[in-house]
């Protein structure tokens, strides 16, 4: 579940995006531009009509853009009619303004449309790639990807806006709020956001707001507000409570919060977007009683990493790695060292399900659109993080995020940005370790060849010998080695395809355990790593074994292959022999025992046989992939999985009793341990 959370990146990922140029140009560009916009809405008939008043100074040619589906009633340039509009197979029209040599000009444009209907089917994955403006009695979403009001393309800005819904209804756009009344039976309200912005997000809804004032330091006050449809209502204390924590530890942490007020909005879909000031989530994402302690968190984090820094997608968004690291990662260290672990195994079962070179280097990630690259641009970014701090320590680690925070706020920043700030808060060179785990796709494959141990005086002298693929990798390899007497740890550096390390250890050496605690970021061994249900999900070479024979339970496998799977299904007759391919394999009970042994496959686990009404799990083949099987008592029973299965891609198995998971788990993951040749 927490997968499906905590992503900003829609406007990156969204082809009016694409279009319309990356922030980074906003770094070059010498426009200065500002809107100021009026919006009314009815989600009843979902009309919208805006008015805005753009004012842009500087010497660059620009492009002004809209959503197609909106019409333009007038558009004035410094008082005079624009013409030269022009459309696009993106969905967009826009105008071309010239430059006006340093000159500020003013853009008036009035313009109005219907909005897309409220779909609260949709999952998350398609949510997530959804750019459309859309409106409905129980919720309003204009994402700045949707091109919902005219922008001038690539340029950060200010802006204020005035909007204005029915009575009965709330809304708001990332800024501080000035005013808020209800008149007239309509609810208006302005917002100011006077920092260079990425863009601009509306939402709205049938919400009921709660609030507490914060004071900070230096008297400073930050409103944390609720807008929560009033179905969740009785959660806004809670929520309140914990957001002001979490700008309690990242102040401490980062540096001062650098905005008014912070917003959790609830959704009628399943979102889970961060904004300057506020996270967009959904109803029943807001629900789960352990998102307060992580997601929350996440997203309060975004206000420095993604809505306070900007990350310079044209060279590699870091920010949502740093922000995985800072957040989800640092609750787990907090928690425990065993809590810790568990997470950096998570991510590194999740990279051995990603196949030999279908990822992408760290510095072309710029959003999350499939499971891959949130494998890479979160998890693989995180780690990544994690392996800096152990190379230059925490305390250095730490003056370089704040070092960081406080050169880069409400600018572009990159990659080599967060290199120069550990790189001076260091004294070290930390060019290769980035040029490593920025630029190259994949990840180290790093073996134990040999180990031999021979006594030398009173004590014992270790041989080891590690092979890694080419290229090599510049790695800092812990070693645990087990003697008569207990456990000795070392460390070695290995920076080329084979090399031998001799350790003096002090009893007889019986193994010898590479990377126990998982600190360096690899792909595991096959028995590193048993099968999880996301590897049949992201591979395309995955065949689809649908066994169903009756329509409805037919149908109701054919929606679950779609859903689990980020690729089209390929289908595999039930009949034919199991070539090595990766599989999935969706039938009810009969059907799934009967194929396994025809297929002379392993039966059905004993942790899941005879539990609850439909049960999925994976199994590791002597000679092919790995395979995942979805078993269920009935037709019923297997369309209740449809939206729940896809949100357990980490586990192995799980069990469901309806649509809800009543257990779950990973196969045992086994350390990679050789053991010693003694010679006396």
């Amino acid at each position: 579940m927490l997968g499906t959370l905590s992503s900003r990146a829609i406007i990156a990922a969204s082809a009016v995006w694409l279009l319309a140029a990356s922030p980074v140009a906003a770094a070059a560009s010498p426009l200065a531009v500002h809107y100021d916009i009026t919006v009314k809405i009815d989600p009843a008939t979902r009309r919208l009509e805006g008015r805005s008043v753009i004012t842009a100074t500087g010497n660059a040619d620009y492009r002004l853009l809209l959503n197609q589906r909106f019409e333009v009633q007038g558009i004035l340039l410094d008082d005079e009619p624009l013409s030269g509009r022009w459309s696009s197979s993106a969905g967009l029209q826009g105008w071309r303004i010239p430059a006006a040599a340093g000159e500020t000009r003013r853009i008036a444009i009035e313009w109005s449309g219907t909005l897309a209907p409220l779909d609260t089917t949709l999952d998350h994955r398609r949510v997530l790639a959804a750019a459309e403006p859309v409106a409905g009695k129980e919720g309003t979403f204009l994402p700045d990807a949707s091109a919902w009001y005219p922008r001038i393309a690539g340029v950060l800005a200010s802006y204020r806006l005035s909007l204005e819904l029915p009575g009965d209804q709330r809304g708001l756009v990332p800024g501080r709020i000035v005013e808020e009344f209800v008149s007239a039976g309509r609810y208006r309200a302005r917002f100011d956001f006077r920092l260079p912005a990425e863009g601009i997000d509306l939402m709205a809804g049938p919400y009921q707001i709660d609030e507490i004032i914060e004071r900070r330091v230096a008297g400073k006050r930050i409103r944390v507000r609720t807008y929560f449809h009033p179905r969740i209502a009785k959660l806004a204390p809670s929520y309140l409570s914990a957001v002001k924590g979490y700008l309690e530890l990242y102040e401490q942490w980062i540096g001062d919060y650098p905005f008014t007020e912070f917003s959790i909005v609830s959704s009628p879909t399943p979102t889970g977007f961060g904004m300057p000031t506020l996270t967009y989530l959904g109803v029943d994402v807001l629900r789960l009683p352990f998102i307060r302690a992580t997601s929350l968190g996440h997203e309060v984090l975004h206000n420095w990493w993604g809505n306070g820094v900007y990350p310079d997608y044209s060279r590699g968004n870091w920010s949502e790695g740093l922000t995985t690291f800072m957040a989800d990662y640092a609750y787990k260290e907090r928690e425990s060292a065993e809590a810790a672990r568990q997470m950096r195994l998570g991510w590194l079962r999740d990279f051995a399900a990603v196949p030999l070179g279908r990822d992408l280097p760290l510095a072309r990630f710029t959003s999350r659109t499939h499971g891959t690259s949130q494998i890479v641009g979160y998890h693989k970014a995180a780690m990544t993080f994690f392996m800096l701090r152990d190379l230059i320590g925490r305390e250095a680690f730490d003056r370089g995020i704040r070092a960081f925070w406080e050169k880069q706020q409400f600018l572009v920043a990159s990659w080599d940005d967060l290199r120069a700030a550990f790189e001076s808060a260091s004294g070290r060179d930390l060019k290769p370790f980035f040029g490593q785990w920025l630029m190259r796709a994949g990840a180290p494959i790093v073996r134990i060849a040999s180990a031999k141990g021979e006594r030398i005086g009173n004590g014992y002298q270790l041989t080891v010998a590690l092979n890694q693929r080419l290229p090599a990798y510049r790695l800092r390899v812990p070693l645990a080695i087990r003697t008569e007497k207990g456990e000795e740890t070392r460390a070695v550096d290995l920076d080329s395809a084979q090399e031998e390390f001799t350790l003096q250890v002090s009893a007889r050496p019986r193994e010898v355990a590479l990377d126990p605690e998982l600190r360096i970021f690899r792909r595991l061994a096959r028995n590193e790593a048993p099968p999880i249900l996301r590897q049949i999900m992201i591979d395309p070479a995955t065949v689809t074994v649908l066994l169903p024979e009756g329509r409805e339970a037919e149908r109701a496998a054919s929606a679950l292959a779609v859903r689990l799977q980020d690729h089209a299904p390929r289908p595999f007759s039930p009949d034919r022999e199991l070539r090595r391919a990766p599989a999935l394999v969706i039938g009810l009970e009969g059907e799934v025992d009967e194929w396994l042994k025809e297929q002379g496959l392993p039966g059905r686990p004993e942790r899941v046989r005879g539990k609850g009404t439909a049960q999925a799990w994976t199994a590791a083949r002597e000679r092919g992939a790995s395979i995942a099987i979805v078993s269920a008592k009935d037709a019923a029973s297997l369309a209740a999985l449809s939206r729940p299965l896809p949100h357990y891609g980490r586990q192995s198995y799980v069990i469901f009793e309806g649509s809800k998971a009543i257990e779950r788990g990973a196969w045992p993951a086994r350390v990679q341990v050789v053991p010693v040749t003694n010679h006396e």
